[in-house]
């Protein structure tokens, strides 16, 4: 079982949503662009942007929930470069030192919640990082050059500091979450290819592989 809620008003504007699984066994988890802070199962860790699956394994039994911030939103917050938390799972006492080892014991104990973990530390987005953001989700084909005033490759490295890889990643990661969502009502894999944004079917397959670590029709039956 999973499902999400809006984040409450106070940390909205660093925090997509939050979000509640209890998994009945290993879930393939795959990559979505945003960083997590996550608690249960007796720790509370960062899970960082991803550029692969991982399987999520808990004690049976157990249920997880956690946080989920906006993409490029999460630096300002815990104070880590996204792309330093790049295909990591780091437990926020690692990343906080012992100001982490006493939030996390807070929350465990329902003393706290995540959301007081993150209050008050948000802050604004770099412009041009937001801008670009904004650009790749329009789904264009190509990342293109937005109208931003730095030079590509600084804006480059920007956005990777912000949200734990470049663009271009990001926006293949972007392609595979928009076919994801089209999978239940898609005439077939080549329908669900043109839908979602790929050169074609053959293009589906290869980045389906790469990023889920699964063929398309093995991974979308499971969607």
């Amino acid at each position: 079982m999973y499902s999400e809620t809006l984040a409450p008003e106070p940390v909205r504007a660093a925090v997509r949503c939050l979000w509640r699984s209890a998994p009945a066994g290993p879930k393939r988890i795959v990559p979505d662009g945003c960083v997590d802070l996550v608690a249960g199962d007796g720790e509370i860790f960062v899970a960082g942007p991803d550029t692969g699956a991982w399987s999520s394994i808990t004690s049976p039994g157990a249920t997880l929930h956690g946080l989920r911030f906006h993409p490029g939103a999460a630096p300002a917050v815990l104070g880590v470069a996204a792309d330093e938390l790049r295909d990591r799972r780091l437990p926020l006492a690692e990343v906080w030192g012992r100001r982490g080892e006493l939030l996390t014991d807070a929350v465990l104990s329902g003393a706290r919640s995540l959301t007081d973990v993150v209050a008050g530390r948000e802050a604004d987005l770099d412009p041009a990082v937001a801008e670009l953001l904004a650009h790749l989700h329009t789904a264009p084909a190509r990342v293109g050059t937005p109208a931003a005033a730095v030079g590509e490759r600084q804006l480059r490295r920007r956005f990777t500091v912000a949200v734990g890889y470049g663009p271009a990643t990001y926006l293949r990661v972007l392609r595979l979450q928009r076919a994801i969502a089209l999978a239940p009502r898609a005439p077939g894999l080549a329908g669900l290819a043109a839908g979602a944004g790929y050169a074609d079917q053959a293009h589906l397959s290869r980045e389906c592989r790469a990023l889920t670590g699964l063929t398309p029709s093995a991974y979308f039956s499971r969607v």
